[in-house]
């Protein structure tokens, strides 16, 4: 992987995907980095504000043993203070990976396609795949085992969605969404996946009632219902959302031992009840710790220059 962008987790085979969880597995055992990117540079161009996604990558290229930059929107106006494409170029003179986080994500395919520099997107309006490796981290080490791991997603067909059924279509995990008619996985996307989780001994369905996809289910997923960048429909999806909260009641439709995951920032009492994401059975913080050791590993992988 090394020198290669992510922009996506259709980008990436099977074995890479492994090779990025056992990586970061072993890192966050091991602790540290051992100096694996001394003298490396990430700079982080994030058009939307953030908290996991900031610090983690910030924090991961420290312990690493390289340094980061943060530019936000108002310091480089992507496309607009200056043309993408110049600043891909100019960045690629001086830093050796980049970590853009952008509204649209062709907005990160012209970065990368003028940068030098490898790019990994940080959240477009299309995926989130730092956030969809940092998810099978956390399942992996709660259930020991990706293949055969039935998750099930409540919510929105969006980008957490789409980053998260690639990686379990990849992985041979049986991942489930419900959403309401017209906010589900494109049918394009689903067919494709489909395919993909074939070939890997998985499963990807989609259908309209939380309850049939919870059922059973070893993991519960659940995001908010109008992300940045969909804020002025909040109150058209809180209508249509209606009855896809993430209850206790709920949750007890799934397994015993079923985990509860979001990725955080939640909205309690629209998309999970205060009970749930308190409870013992979520693993939220567990999941959003799992950011760092997931991106410490990605950037490792892509930006050292030794094999790991």
């Amino acid at each position: 992987m090394r020198g290669r962008d992510l922009l996506s987790i259709v980008e990436l085979t099977a074995d890479e995907v492994e090779a990025i969880l056992r990586t970061a597995l072993s890192l966050k055992r091991d602790g540290g980095g051992d100096g694996i990117l001394r003298g490396k540079t990430l700079a982080l161009i994030f058009e939307k504000p953030s908290l996991r996604t900031r610090v983690s990558f910030d924090v991961a290229m420290a312990q690493l043993g390289g340094n980061s930059i943060y530019l936000n929107q108002s310091e480089v106006g992507l496309g607009q203070r200056e043309p993408v494409a110049d600043v891909a170029r100019v960045l690629s003179r001086y830093v050796d990976v980049i970590a853009a986080r952008t509204y649209a994500h062709s907005t990160l395919l012209e970065l990368a396609r003028h940068a030098d520099a490898p790019v990994i997107n940080a959240l477009s309006d299309e995926e989130h795949p730092c956030q969809a490796l940092a998810d099978l981290l956390t399942v992996l080490e709660r259930r020991g085992t990706l293949r055969g791991v039935r998750l099930a997603f409540v919510g929105d067909g969006f980008n957490v969605a789409a980053s998260l059924a690639a990686a379990c279509a990849l992985t041979g995990v049986h991942f489930t969404i419900a959403s309401p008619e017209g906010y589900s996985l494109p049918d394009g996307t689903l067919r494709l996946l489909r395919e993909t989780a074939a070939r890997h001994g998985g499963t990807i369905e989609a259908c309209t009632s939380p309850w049939d996809a919870v059922r059973g289910a070893d993991v519960v997923y659940t995001d908010v219902w109008a992300s940045m960048g969909h804020e002025d429909t909040h109150m058209q999806r809180k209508e249509a959302f209606l009855g896809y909260t993430v209850t206790p009641e709920m949750m007890a439709a799934a397994r015993p031992d079923a985990i509860f995951m979001h990725d955080l920032p939640a909205h309690r009492g629209e998309e999970v009840a205060e009970e749930v994401i308190e409870s013992a059975q979520s693993v939220v913080f567990d999941q959003a710790e799992n950011r760092l050791h997931a991106q410490k590993a990605l950037l490792a992988l892509i930006a050292g220059d030794r094999d790991l």
